[in-house]
Formats: structure tokens, C-alpha cells, sequence
């Protein structure tokens, strides 16, 4: 007879690990879907600074393999092997990862978001020196340093604004004229005396030997290109939710799953956690916080079918 397991949880990031020390504690058979590069985008951070419980930071590898070990010491299964479909129209569920079938009363899906990179040469080897996503985890490093951050939207005004309180200056980087971000979001950038705002321009490259030290910048109208001394440069051109592989969930306009009543899918017995929903917050935290109550929706609903 087949195993049939409470729940499956597919990813290994925050959101997925900590819903499985949920689950686990409430004597639930889990098996998480880690994925071969598991633990999220944590594993691509130097220090985290932000995770509450450690006043001198950790290491984001390190936080991450501690969640693990915190699952599997409570009794969870882990496949370091990737997801590749999941048959969400019988029950139990069928998930299939590297070729094999496993049977579930409940899917959690927890498979992450993934940052937009510009492509562009120096940036992948510089990730962590001086190239970064998150302002609010790295503002910090900058302090009294000058940074770009790249995008035109809301998410790259509200980099811009975090990182002005520390840096000395900041510039914000746009392809186009004019940048698409809410006029509200405008406002508050084009008054703020510590950012200037640079359009038509892309940068082509990132130069330095071991950090960032300066950028090539093409001005997409004329195509002339200028170099740029810089300590920092952002990346806010968007996060792609790891959700192309699901057949029948409901997803917003933007590729992320839509939330229905606190964490269910379109699915019933289908539950969701983190920034493959969350296109919001996009933290480490609050990740961990939407996979605590997803795992606790999925635990309820797990009772009442019985």
C-alpha cells in the first residue's frame, strides 16, 4: 500500500521549513520537497541582521541549515530532489518530484520568489559585495557610502527611500522617462534632498575587483556609455514567484498565487506560504511568520475532514 502522507510541503525556504516544524509537532506526517539548491534566498545571503533571536546577526546559510535541522528533529522527511507536477485533481494529492509519486492529504506550497536580475557581466560574482535586493536588510552596510538602485516601481522608490536614511547618496537608475511607480511613491522620492534620479540610463556593468567600485552606465536614448564610481547598487526590477509549474492554482496577474480565507489556494486542502504569495514584504520574517499559519490552517482543515 501506498504511504500517504498529512502534508507536503513543496520548498525548503522559510515559509516551507518553518510549516513543517508546525506540522511535525502536531504529530503530522510531513515530507518536504526541499528542491537540490534548497533553503531560498537565504542560502545567496551573507549576514542577516533582521531575523529576530541573534543580536549579533547569522550567517543567512547558517539560519537556514538551523530551520532544517529544527524540522527534521521534530520528524520531518526531507527529498533534496525538485518538484516537478503535482495532480491536484484527485485525493490523496500526487506530487511528483525526480520521477517518483507521493501521495498527500494536504499540499503546502511554499516554493518561493526569485529576484529579477539585470544579466548584466559583474553582477552574479559581486552578490553579497556591494550588489544587493533588499534595503532593508542592507542598508546598513552603506552607511555614509554612495549606491544606485536600479527600477522604476514602487518597490525601487521604497528601496530608495530605506537606503537615503544611511547612505550618503543615493541614485535611482530608470531605462525609461518616466518611472511607472504609484505618484504617491514619486512624491516622496522627488522630495527626498539625498536621491537623485537618473532616467533613460541602464547600467551595462558592474566593475570592480573583489566589491563593487564603479558601473558602466548606456544612456538607452543616445546609446552613449559613461562609467560611474559607486559602493552599492540595488536591484528592484521585480521578484518572479516559483509558480509556472502548477496546473489549476489561481494566480494574480503578476504570477503569484492567489490567498484565499488565511492561506488556502482555489484548492481546497492546498494551502500557501511566503513570497510565492507575497509580493509585499518579501522578508525572511515574515515568510517564517505566513508558513506558521499556513501549517496551522492546514493542521485545522486536517482535523475537520476527519
Amino acid at each position: 500500500m501506498d504511504e500517504i502522507y498529512d502534508v507536503i510541503i513543496i520548498g525548503s525556504g522559510p515559509a516551507g521549513l518553518t510549516a513543517a516544524i508546525y506540522t511535525t509537532r502536531a504529530s503530522l506526517k510531513t515530507l518536504i520537497i526541499a528542491g537540490e539548491k534548497w533553503g531560498g534566498q537565504l542560502m545567496l545571503t551573507t549576514l542577516v541582521e533582521n531575523f529576530p533571536g541573534f543580536p549579533e546577526g547569522i550567517q543567512g546559510p547558517d539560519l537556514m541549515t538551523n530551520m532544517r535541522k529544527q524540522a527534521e528533529h521534530h520528524g520531518a522527511e526531507i527529498l533534496d530532489r525538485n518538484f516537478s507536477s503535482g495532480d491536484f485533481s484527485k485525493k490523496p494529492f500526487e506530487i511528483t518530484a525526480d520521477g517518483k509519486v507521493y501521495k498527500a492529504k494536504s499540499v503546502l506550497i511554499a516554493t518561493g520568489a526569485d529576484t529579477k536580475w539585470l544579466g548584466v557581466p559583474g553582477e552574479q560574482e559581486k552578490i553579497g559585495r556591494g550588489v544587493s535586493t533588499c534595503a532593508p536588510c542592507d542598508a546598513p552596510f552603506f552607511r555614509g557610502k554612495d549606491v544606485i538602485v536600479v527600477g522604476g516601481g514602487d518597490s525601487a522608490m521604497e528601496e530608495a527611500l530605506v537606503l537615503s536614511r544611511t547612505a550618503k547618496s543615493v541614485t535611482l537608475v530608470h531605462r525609461r522617462d518616466q518611472f511607472r511607480a504609484s505618484q504617491v511613491m514619486q512624491d516622496k522620492v522627488k522630495a527626498n534632498t539625498q536621491i537623485t534620479c537618473l532616467f533613460n540610463k541602464e547600467i551595462v556593468e558592474i566593475l570592480g575587483e573583489n566589491k563593487v567600485e564603479s558601473v558602466k552606465l548606456k544612456d538607452t536614448v543616445t546609446g552613449e556609455v559613461s562609467e560611474q564610481k559607486i559602493d552599492g547598487v540595488f536591484v528592484a526590477v521585480g521578484h518572479v514567484p516559483n509558480t509556472q509549474i502548477f496546473k489549476g492554482i489561481h494566480l494574480d496577474e503578476q504570477g503569484f498565487i492567489v490567498v484565499h480565507d488565511h492561506y488556502l489556494t482555489n484548492i481546497e486542502g492546498v494551502f500557501v506560504a511566503g513570497d510565492v504569495h507575497d509580493n509585499e514584504y518579501k522578508q525572511a520574517i515574515t515568510a517564517a511568520g505566513f508558513g506558521c499559519a499556513a501549517a496551522l490552517e492546514a493542521e485545522k482543515w486536517l482535523m475537520e475532514q476527519k
